[in-house]
């Protein structure tokens, strides 16, 4: 049995202990916040390639895809999927169009409206779309630091998303759903801030296809 000497010191110690932890996960995570504001504000451009895979609430992969992504700051993006079916999600700043080749059908939605409280509002978005999420705890396992961001809105579909760093720049991204289906994107070839060609972004309706929805017009969108 300890005698009160070597119990204080027992205390002491375990109390030292956690208080310590406590300041080292204060530190993992306000680099954590540090690496999504940095890529917020400093990431005007980005051109990579994706690989994503659906798993359902057992673990299963139920779905891989795979394409390019491309980011221009302020509001724009095109998320284009090339296997295993053709599909472009392409963001102009004040509509969001879905372009599925096969059926040969575009819909068509207001961005601000599409993309609020969702995880694609962290792609083309500015810091200001931090204001739909709040952080949650960061961890690093082995070369990847993870941050998590709970959206405030609960109905947003989304429980959380994972943002994962390398080296300081965004390399995976995990969405994890309302349906406890969780989808993860790998990035691979990173280009970060180098010119991409302002027509990636523009979408003009093919001739032949189904339109769905009315589009926006840049007036009709409050600023």
């Amino acid at each position: 049995m300890l005698n009160k000497a070597t119990a204080r010191i027992v205390v002491t110690f375990l109390i030292t202990l956690a208080a310590s932890s406590v300041h080292a996960q204060a530190r993992v995570d306000e680099l954590g916040e540090k690496l999504v504001r940095d890529f917020l504000t400093n990431v005007i451009t980005l051109d990579s390639r994706f690989e994503q895979s659906l798993t359902d609430a057992e673990g299963a992969v139920v779905d891989r895809t795979s394409g390019t992504l491309e980011i221009e700051r302020p509001s724009r993006f095109r998320w284009s999927y090339a296997e295993p079916y053709e599909q472009w999600l392409v963001a102009d700043g004040t509509n969001i169009w879905s372009y599925d080749l096969d059926l040969e059908q575009v819909t068509v939605k207001p961005q601000a409206e599409a993309l609020a409280n969702t995880p694609a509002l962290l792609l083309g978005g500015s810091e200001d779309a931090l204001e739909q999420f709040e952080f949650g705890a960061t961890t690093v396992e082995e070369v990847t630091t993870w941050v998590r961001l709970d959206p405030k809105n609960k109905d947003s579909g989304f429980n959380r998303v994972e943002l994962g760093f390398i080296e300081g720049q965004l390399r995976r991204m995990v969405f994890f759903d309302n349906l406890e289906q969780t989808t993860f994107v790998a990035l691979h070839d990173v280009k970060v801030n180098e010119p991409i060609d302002a027509g990636r972004f523009d979408f003009v309706v093919p001739e032949d296809v189904d339109l769905v929805g009315t589009p926006a017009t840049a007036a009709s969108v409050t600023p």
